[in-house]
């Protein structure tokens, strides 16, 4: 059994250059969520972000994102978490994962920011604290290293953002085991998928 969640986090960069970028699968996996809900996430200033809140299996979820710029990411998630007294380790982070293939899932508690901009200024900002949950979305990898951040900051193709919104529909089927923070069976099932 993990911690409850009680806020999610999308990672991305803001505005419309950088909205259909790999770097921002966390925030279109949030806005698919608010949606879905029939909300929209709106500017909040004392947020550094876009915000709205949800409601999942009768729990009150935060959603928010950091509109700060990914390495900046930390200041936004830790005013809503001051703002809203919610710990660290209740914030399930969503971002873009190099590692695993597009429209792949995992989760995962706690580790490194393995060289994500964004994971490492919220440890930064929490004063070195690793222990917050995360949702790995794959977005695959270019094969070369010196392909990478034109990969990562480059428009997703049609074929990946299909797989990403299979992989995003297939959250919203575990997505009260999250929240409750039963992570066991959400994971086997989010682990196995393939979209």
């Amino acid at each position: 059994m993990s911690k409850p969640v009680r806020a999610i986090v999308g990672l991305g960069n803001p505005g419309p250059d950088y909205a259909q970028t790999r770097h921002n699968a966390g925030a279109l996996w949030l806005e698919h969520l608010a949606r879905k809900k029939g909300q929209f996430l709106r500017p909040d200033k004392k947020l550094h972000g876009d915000y709205c809140k949800i409601s999942i299996a009768g729990e009150d979820i935060h959603l928010l994102f950091p509109t700060t710029f990914m390495n900046r990411s930390g200041q936004s998630v830790l005013s809503l978490s001051q703002f809203y007294k919610i710990e660290l380790e209740n914030i399930l982070v969503a971002h873009d994962e190099l590692d695993i293939d597009a429209g792949t899932l995992r989760l995962k508690f706690g580790g490194g920011h393995g060289g994500h901009n964004g994971l490492r200024d919220i440890i930064r900002c929490f004063g070195g604290n690793k222990d917050f949950p995360r949702m790995r979305l794959g977005i695959g990898h270019p094969g070369d290293k010196s392909k990478v951040t034109g990969h990562v900051l480059g428009r997703i193709n049609k074929e990946d953002m299909d797989k990403l919104e299979s992989a995003f529909y297939q959250l919203d089927t575990h997505l009260e085991a999250i929240i409750s923070g039963q992570w066991d069976t959400a994971m086997n099932r989010l682990h196995s998928f393939r979209a």
